[in-house]
């Protein structure tokens, strides 16, 4: 048995938790969540949670697995979280063991899809995922979160991907003029994916569409399957789920994860979400293949970062 200490750091959260691995199952024996803002420096972070009633010290476990919502540069360091104030220097900390590594925050997500976290997964689409087989990851939250999980014969690997920050495909004289719209409120060089499939997407089609300017949560309060902000928002958030799984031809299967459908499963309920995922003229049939699920545990970044974490203890992993 081995005990691996998963994070999970985000903008406004930083969620640890210690796991004890049996083989190939992962039982989360204790979590603690502090709030990211709350510490100055990363240093100052994990010395909250040496002095916290959370159960680890340096050397109490057997690896350490950090995942931050930023680019990760070979496994070490992380110099900005977009919505910290601060950036992760591993060397910067000793935490008792060799065994630490940092991956990103989708790489995580997409490594929790190989762990019991997905059990309860919604199915958006059935189908027959093909073991062994490319598996997609896509999610919209702060920011618009993609990875895909890789098998390479003896170990899964998740792939990096900073893909939010893509160009966004728009089509049509009326998605044209959001374009432009999406480009000047957001103050960005163009219509991206964190702008568009996002929370601050959903508030800038919403304020386009109606005039109304509402935060997301209560833009989410008022909508109903047959509002016009949910019709184009599902259709931008089918379009991304789309353009992912052709990318990567992903007969593993697509996971749809992050907050946005999680607290609102409406946006990948409703019609037009599968109306537009089906809509190509190339690949149509395989659409219709790939199953589709949303998973809306809020413990999966943290059961991803662990099972990175066995996989690393048994070796298959860089910085082993």
């Amino acid at each position: 048995m081995a005990k691996i200490l998963a994070a999970d750091i985000g903008g406004t959260n930083s969620r640890f938790a210690l796991f004890e691995a049996r083989g190939k199952s992962l039982e989360m024996l204790d979590s603690i969540w502090l709030k990211t803002h709350g510490a100055r420096t990363f240093p100052e972070l994990v010395e909250q949670l040496w002095a916290s009633d959370f159960p680890v010290r340096p050397g109490s476990f057997d690896a350490a697995v950090l995942a931050p919502a930023g680019a990760v540069y070979h496994g070490m360091t992380c110099p900005n979280l977009p919505n910290a104030p601060w950036g992760i220097d591993l060397r910067e900390v000793d935490f008792g063991t060799p065994a630490v590594r940092l991956i990103n925050d989708f790489s995580a997500q997409a490594y929790a899809c190989r762990t019991s976290v997905v059990d309860d997964a919604l199915a958006i689409q059935d189908g027959e995922p093909v073991e062994g087989d490319t598996i997609g990851v896509i999610g919209a939250g702060t920011g618009l979160g993609y990875s895909a999980l890789l098998w390479t014969g003896e170990k899964w690997t998740a792939l990096p991907s900073e893909g939010g920050h893509m160009a966004f495909p728009f089509v049509g004289r009326d998605e044209a003029e959001y374009a432009e719209f999406n480009r000047i409120e957001s103050g960005r060089n163009w219509a991206e994916g964190d702008s568009v499939v996002t929370g601050l997407g959903l508030q800038l089609v919403h304020r386009f569409l109606t005039g109304e300017d509402l935060p997301p949560k209560e833009i989410s309060a008022k909508l109903t399957p047959d509002s016009e902000t949910t019709k184009w928002y599902a259709r931008f958030y089918a379009r991304a789920c789309r353009n992912w799984a052709i990318g990567l031809m992903t007969t593993g299967g697509l996971f749809i994860a992050g907050g946005v459908a999680a607290k609102n499963p409406m946006f990948v309920r409703v019609p037009e979400f599968l109306a537009e995922f089906h809509n190509s003229h190339v690949y149509q049939e395989f659409l219709h293949t790939v199953p589709v699920r949303l998973n809306a545990n809020e413990a999966s970044g943290l059961f991803g970062a662990a099972f990175y974490g066995v996989q690393m203890l048994a070796g298959h992993c860089e910085g082993a």
